[in-house]
């Protein structure tokens, strides 16, 4: 149950990231899940150099989740070339 519980979290932090960030993705929804994921990952890594620990599933663990996931959106972007907007 935790792992399906995980997928459809980085879902929702994968949209939520493309939502924000202004400009086309042409990213299908497995795309954007995996966008959410390693948004997780790479929020919990930033909230560990940060606090020296990480974050639980809160609202502070969703936001650095988006965070990170707006970071590794702009890092895709940047590596296929993509405009960004």
């Amino acid at each position: 149950m935790d792992i399906i519980i995980f997928l459809v979290m980085g879902l929702i932090v994968g949209a939520v990231a493309r939502f924000l960030i202004p400009g086309t993705d042409s990213m299908s929804w497995l795309a954007t899940m995996l966008l959410g994921i390693v948004g997780s990952f790479v929020g919990g890594f930033l909230a560990n150099l940060f606090t020296g620990g990480g974050f639980e599933l809160t609202t502070v663990g969703f936001i650095g989740s988006v965070l990170g996931a707006i970071v590794a959106l702009l890092l895709y972007r940047a590596a296929t070339n993509s405009r960004l907007a």
